[in-house]
């Protein structure tokens, strides 16, 4: 076994990071997150074969990505069958070892939940169920929703190793708990609160051990829904669980969710409510001072053609839908850093061109959003 590259990001690492690419990019291309200097862009992991072909082009459009002013790098144990976490860590080392950047420079993010195959989906799924997670006494049968599904802390501890072990490093700046509104279609809410307190109790351990630095929830409904819809999740409630258990200094800081051009949800949908007041998950996560990454921020490729050429008189030194689309997410108040998913470095290239382009101010944002 290769051993774990050691660090994690810092406020120091990602300030050079930073004064390396500003310029070309922007001053505002880099948020501030808690000390850190974080890209307003970050590459996502999702899409893909699970194939050699596609772990070389990941590979490729990993280093790319680090290369041009992207420092924060998204992916999850079960994209792929475990490869693009693996496609990462090689990424990683790869850059490490030619002097590009340093650990400490990179917001490394990856999530657990859903039960990973690995390198490819075997001929009985049931069976590798069985002799993976069942029979080792990782999870019973009673621990998984919907044949997928797990958030246990037994089960977390199991998978926050496997993707250590596939990183290649020691630390992984923030670890999401994955879906876990899948829960709440097989249990009631007290249940699933209580299931969510003892996951976030493992994470503030792994926390305090060194093994992640910040942890959060990454949804796609949840966050979205009416309050009235069976897998609302409510970020007060969910941030409320994790202070009383580590008090003022707890580690839940960031969630993600989609948000686009056509989902608009997280800031349009006053859903949340905090100390007796509506408002935007947009809104709340700044309340909480919790960080907000975007996934599928050009709706994995949908808006990267033929929006309405309205869109772009509002959005001026850009060149392709594309970017008019990544630009709208990342101009958007409350949002931090926008993941787009890019398997090839063409991609990364275009996408690029965003960060030395300023995010609209709230007069521009506000006439874009009227015509969105």
């Amino acid at each position: 076994m290769q051993s774990l590259t050691p660090g994690f990001a810092t406020a120091g690492g990602t300030a050079r990071y930073r004064a390396r690419h500003a310029p070309p990019a922007s001053a505002d291309h880099f948020r501030s997150w808690g000390g850190l200097h974080v890209s307003s862009v970050g590459i996502g992991t999702y899409l893909g074969g699970e194939d050699a072909a596609s772990d070389r082009a990941y590979h490729d459009a990993v280093v790319r990505s680090v290369e041009v002013g992207f420092n924060v790098v998204d992916s999850a144990v079960n994209y792929r069958c475990q490869r693009s976490e693996r496609s990462v860590g090689a990424a990683l080392r790869s850059l490490i070892a030619a002097g590009t950047i340093g650990r400490e420079e990179v917001v490394l993010a990856t999530k657990g939940g859903f039960i990973p195959f690995d390198g490819s989906v075997p001929d009985n799924p049931g069976d590798y169920l069985l002799e993976t997670y069942v029979r080792p006494g990782i999870v019973t049968r009673a621990d998984i929703v919907a044949g997928c599904h797990c958030l246990t802390p037994r089960y977390l501890a199991d998978q926050l190793e496997r993707s250590r072990a596939n990183l290649g490093v020691e630390a992984i700046d923030v670890y999401y708990v994955h879906n876990p509104e899948m829960l709440l279609s097989a249990v009631d809410r007290p249940t699933f609160l209580g299931r969510m307190r003892a996951a976030f109790s493992f994470l503030e351990t792994a926390a305090a051990d060194g093994k992640i630095r910040l942890y959060g929830t990454a949804t796609w409904n949840g966050y979205r829904q009416l309050p009235s819809a069976p897998d609302f999740l409510s970020l007060a409630e969910l941030e409320r669980i994790a202070r009383e258990i580590a008090g003022d200094g707890h580690h839940f800081r960031v969630v993600q969710l989609p948000y686009n051009l056509a989902m608009t949800e997280a800031f349009t949908r006053a859903n949340q409510t905090l100390e007796g007041e509506t408002m935007s998950l947009l809104e709340a996560a700044r309340r909480l001072d919790i960080y907000v990454m975007t996934s599928a921020s050009i709706y994995q490729g949908q808006l990267a053609r033929n929006l309405p050429p309205v869109i772009g008189e509002f959005l001026p030194g850009l060149d392709s839908d594309a970017q008019r689309a990544l630009q709208f997410v990342r101009s958007t108040p409350g949002v931090g850093t926008a993941l787009v998913g890019m398997k090839q470095t063409a991609h990364v290239e275009e996408n690029a061109r965003v960060t030395a382009v300023p995010p609209l101010g709230w007069d521009e944002f506000q006439k874009l959003f009227s015509e969105a």
